[in-house]
């Protein structure tokens, strides 16, 4: 573990993490890959128990690969089911949610998966206990404050915390925005609150999406895979009160379907929410960092939402790593909002338009797309692109050559560096390097692939690499 030798004045971390949903999960995961001392805490008794963000996107499936933990999601995960629409207990037709892509040698993921929320947080949990990690439950915020060396949060239950930096990853009502006095600026998607429940429903097929529209609003109700539940969704009218009892839910079902109240059997867990789309003002005060819902809201509309989230967390992790070890300059976290800021404002934009019916869930969903060519930390020496060639900045693809598979030398924490259809000198950096022949997905010649899957280096040769990696931590040997 990393250790800097500070007196934090009671109990101290290296970075405290306020939230253990996904985003909070996965970004404790990823420091504990790393080595460094975090502390996560959860205001609640144990985690989020609804099937909320239940849409896991292409590249979120190769985030969760690079964390090991894809095989135990995909063990239980499923097909997103086509939609059938009802009429008067008659079914009216079908449609398919997402818009199919088939996969490739660089994008072996090209299916979103239904995942429910409350599972994917387990996963991970498991993966972080395995990693040395651990939860702090019953800890709700209070106060912080922060000063030139570190953050001091205060707590219901419990001493105070001293970190070095502090990320709010406790979602759209962020205690940590608050305290912080950062403003959120956005629209409401949908005036009418929204019913969200994980119920048993007999009498219903799982192989469909089942869509039910009535004067009273529109009723939805999905198979939730790897489980015997549905979750339903009901929309209502402006100003309408929601209630989310048991009652209440068996009330809309026999109102709006030709589903009898008996038929909803046990409800597990039911929320309100209203649709809206909202993005922080900046994403970091100081040494305290914003990501996940407590950055930007989503539209649940194309499952951009909790992906969004666990990139964040993606990017912010070996950041945060290379800062603490002194291998790199504070400067480089200046990178985590010019980037993520960005990616976000594009996500919000693209969950509204699905929302409203502008925007088909297919290949823009996907997230494979999203990448950081505007960053500072994307340097590109070579002279000319074609106008579809990989770009420093954009997501590096997977492939096999030369009996090597691209994504089984990257996983891990560190970066690699590959060359492609050369034999170009190297500067003795200490990282794995991978030498394959010619491969169209890349194109001829050097690369320096961060520990997030990002090209963040690339030339004809490797001149000018060593003053790059040097300044994003990359030790040389």
């Amino acid at each position: 573990m990393i250790s800097h030798g500070t007196d934090f004045h009671g109990t101290g971390t290296d970075v405290l993490i306020v939230g253990a949903g996904p985003t909070g999960l996965a970004l404790a995961l990823d420091l504990a890959r790393h080595g460094v001392r975090a502390l996560l805490v959860e205001r609640g008794p144990e985690l989020f128990p609804g099937s909320r963000g239940k849409g896991l996107q292409p590249r979120t499936l190769e985030v969760l690969e690079d964390f090991g933990v894809l095989a135990d999601l995909r063990a239980t995960a499923g097909h997103y089911p086509p939609n059938l629409f009802w009429r008067d207990g008659e079914p009216q037709g079908e449609r398919l949610m997402y818009e199919p892509t088939e996969p490739s040698e660089a994008e072996p993921y090209t299916e979103t998966l239904m995942v429910p929320q409350w599972r994917t947080q387990q996963v991970l949990y498991r993966r972080l206990r395995e990693l040395g990690g651990e939860v702090a439950f019953g800890r709700e915020l209070t106060s912080l404050t922060q000063d030139e060396d570190g953050v001091t949060a205060g707590f219901t239950a419990g001493g105070p915390v001293r970190a070095r930096y502090t990320v709010a990853a406790d979602g759209g009502r962020s205690t940590v925005r608050r305290l912080l006095g950062i403003g959120m600026t956005g629209e409401t998607v949908d005036p009418g609150p929204m019913l969200v429940a994980d119920v048993r429903v007999s009498g219903l097929g799982r192989d469909h999406w089942h869509v039910f529209r009535a004067e009273q609003g529109l009723l939805a109700i999905c198979p939730l895979a790897g489980t015997e539940d549905f979750q339903l969704v009901a929309q209502f009218p402006e100003g309408a009160a929601v209630d989310l009892s048991l009652e209440a839910v068996r009330a809309v079902v026999a109102e709006r379907s030709h589903l009898t109240a008996e038929q909803i059997g046990a409800l597990h867990w039911a929320s309100e929410f209203r649709p809206r789309a909202a993005l922080a003002d900046s994403f970091r005060s100081g040494r305290v960092f914003l990501a996940g819902d407590a950055a930007h809201v989503h539209s649940p509309a194309g499952a951009q939402g909790l992906n969004t989230s666990v990139q964040d967390a993606y990017n912010l992790g070996w950041k945060l790593a290379a800062v603490l070890s002194g291998r790199a300059d504070t400067a480089l976290l200046d990178s985590y909002q010019e980037e993520r800021r960005a990616n976000a404002a594009a996500m919000l934009e693209l969950s509204t338009k699905v929302h409203r019916g502008v925007v088909r869930r297919g290949r823009a969903t996907q997230q494979l797309g999203l990448g950081y060519r505007e960053s500072a930390l994307a340097v590109d020496t070579r002279p000319a692109h074609a106008a579809d060639a990989l770009r420093a900045g954009d997501r590096a693809p997977d492939g096999r050559r030369g009996g090597t598979r691209l994504f089984d030398s990257f996983r891990g924490p560190h970066w690699t560096l590959l060359t492609v259809g050369t034999d170009a000198e190297l500067p003795p950096l200490d990282v794995p390097v991978v030498r394959i022949p010619s491969y169209e997905a890349y194109g001829d010649g050097v690369f320096l692939i961060r520990p997030d899957g990002y090209v963040g280096w690339a030339g004809e040769t490797a001149e000018g690499l060593a003053g790059y990696a040097a300044r994003c931590g990359v030790a040389g040997r």
